[in-house]
C-alpha cells in the first residue's frame, strides 16, 4: 500500500462504516454479490487490476481492514472530498458513498442542502465542487445531517430489496446519523471508537 495521509476524521469515519459493513457475505439477493468488509468482488478486481473471474472466494474472505483501507480512502473519502466537508457531515456522506456509490452520496448531500429552508440552493448533479462545499459549510451541520438522513431513508424505502435488507439499513442509518451528530460536537473519538471494530486503525 502506498503512503497516504490519513486524517483522524477519515479514520473515525472508516471505523464507523466498517462496523456496519461487517465481514464476508454472498447473499443471492444482494446486487453487489460477493462482498467482504464492504468491498465487492468487482471493486476488488478493479482495484487490483484484474478480471472479476480472477478473484477467488478465498481471496475475498482473506481481506482485512488494513488491506481495504486505501480503497476506502481513495475510492470513497477522496471522491466525496471528505476532508473538505464539515465534521459529521463527512461521516454521513462517506458512509452513503461506500453503501450506495459516491455520486449518489453527493446527490443526497445536495438534496439535503436544498431541503433546508433559507439556504442557497445547489445543483443536484452528483458532482462536488466549491459551491456544494461552501453551501454545506454554511449550513448548520446537525440540521444538514438530519436532512441527508431523511433523503437516504426514502431512497432505501423505494428499493425493491427493502423487504429483505430494510431492517439492517434502518439500523445503520440511525447509528450513522447519531454518531455523525456526535462527531459535530467533537466527541466522536470517545463515543464512536469505544464501540467500533476499527479502533486499532486509529492512532
Amino acid at each position: 500500500m502506498s503512503v497516504i495521509e490519513l486524517t483522524e476524521e477519515f479514520q473515525l469515519c472508516f471505523a464507523e462504516t466498517l462496523s456496519h459493513e461487517g465481514g464476508f457475505v454472498n447473499h443471492p439477493l444482494d446486487p453487489g454479490g460477493m462482498t467482504n468488509l464492504g468491498v465487492t468482488r468487482k471493486t476488488w478486481a478493479a482495484w487490483t487490476g484484474r478480471k472479476v473471474s480472477e478473484v477467488s472466494e478465498a481471496e475475498m474472505r482473506a481481506l482485512t481492514p488494513e488491506r481495504v483501507l486505501e480503497v476506502y480512502h481513495r475510492s470513497y473519502w477522496q471522491a466525496v472530498r471528505g476532508d473538505h466537508l464539515p465534521r459529521g457531515v463527512n461521516m454521513m456522506v462517506f458512509d452513503i458513498a461506500v453503501n450506495s456509490g459516491p455520486s449518489r452520496a453527493i446527490r443526497m448531500l445536495q438534496k439535503g442542502i436544498n431541503a433546508i429552508p433559507g439556504r442557497v440552493k445547489v445543483a443536484v448533479d452528483g458532482r462536488i465542487g466549491p459551491k456544494t462545499i461552501a453551501a454545506a459549510s454554511a449550513a448548520d451541520s446537525v440540521i444538514l445531517i438530519k436532512a441527508i438522513a431523511n433523503t437516504r431513508l426514502w431512497f432505501y424505502i423505494d428499493l425493491s430489496t427493502f423487504k429483505t435488507f430494510g431492517k439492517g439499513w434502518m439500523v445503520r442509518l440511525l447509528d450513522v446519523a447519531v454518531d455523525a451528530g456526535i462527531m459535530v460536537t467533537g466527541r466522536a473519538r470517545a463515543v464512536v471508537m469505544s464501540a467500533r471494530v476499527g479502533d486499532s486503525l486509529v492512532a
